[in-house]
């Protein structure tokens, strides 16, 4: 087994490794190098469902899958996973998402609990597009001068629930596109992670957020500023996707998105994801 780091600041690939097969001295390194790079990246697997479970289960226990805007739930059989997927079958959806793209965002970070971790898994790929972009919060933190770090230290935001990352209305949620009546769950815009203890900056989506306090402008304008530090090309890294790839990203200190691509081609992913910290206290 290799850990080949990428070339940006955080992110590495894992080479020589079936996650099938993985013994305990294999896996204690893969968890260190996941909590030290924030995302892994293994290609060439060959994974049933089950066996996605199993893998996914070695890092915690896993969430039951949230219920798409179409109102489907899961792989028939397996509660825990996610179908993201444009394409149609017998005039229904496959999975969620289609085929735009999906905005920057943490998972489920509108609930009190949001998932720890994520893992995607590449059944079928466009020839074109739908690649996955990561940007690390952790360097988005770092980032900010003294006096932002300062001003933003004690403020709560509020992560929307209303629409998931492509726009869509979750499923049994009114559409409300004002920050200040949306629901959603407030956490606190500067964290310590549970394991690494460093501090990192938790924006989790834009559309809706409203910093706790302020007046709707003053956040508006709080966010934006927040957002253009967190999103610098220099703190991303992206996945061109593969048959095969199975990606693992740490959702307490990164982000993500997704290109949109040509709807007339397929593109299937299964995910998993991680419960959270079950602690008696807010996030971490």
């Amino acid at each position: 087994m290799e850990i080949i780091p990428t070339e940006k600041s955080f992110g590495a690939e894992i080479h020589g490794i079936d996650v099938r097969k993985i013994h305990a001295d294999q896996f204690v390194s893969i968890y260190r190098a996941w909590l030290d790079h924030q995302v892994l990246l293994f290609r060439g697997q060959q994974l049933n469902d089950e066996e996605l479970i199993v893998f996914s289960r070695r890092f915690g226990e896993l969430d039951v899958a949230p219920i798409q805007e179409t109102g489907r739930r899961f792989v028939e059989g397996y509660p825990e996973i996610y179908i993201v997927s444009n394409v149609i079958e017998n005039a229904e959806p496959l999975g969620s998402l289609g085929s735009g793209e999906a905005s920057w965002h943490g998972d489920m970070s509108y609930l009190e609990e949001p998932p720890k971790a994520s893992i995607l898994y590449a059944l079928e790929v466009p020839p074109d597009g739908g690649n996955t972009y990561f940007c690390s919060m952790y360097r988005a933190y770092e980032s900010l001068p003294e006096e932002l770090r300062r001003r933003v230290a004690n403020f709560s935001l509020k992560h929307d629930a209303t629409y998931n990352s492509g726009g869509y209305v979750r499923q049994g949620i009114p559409a409300i596109d004002d920050p200040l009546r949306s629901p959603g769950s407030y956490h606190p815009l500067v964290c310590t992670h549970p394991e690494t203890k460093r501090r990192v900056l938790y924006l989790g989506r834009r559309r809706n957020a409203y910093i706790r306090g302020l007046a709707l402008s003053e956040s508006e304008a709080l966010l934006d500023e927040l957002w253009s530090y967190a999103t610098q090309e220099a703190f991303v890294w992206h996945n061109v996707w593969q048959v095969g790839d199975l990606v693992l990203w740490d959702n307490r200190c990164t982000m993500h998105r997704r290109d949109a691509f040509d709807a007339g081609t397929r593109r299937i992913m299964h995910r998993t994801q991680i419960k959270g910290d079950t602690r008696p206290r807010r996030l971490w």
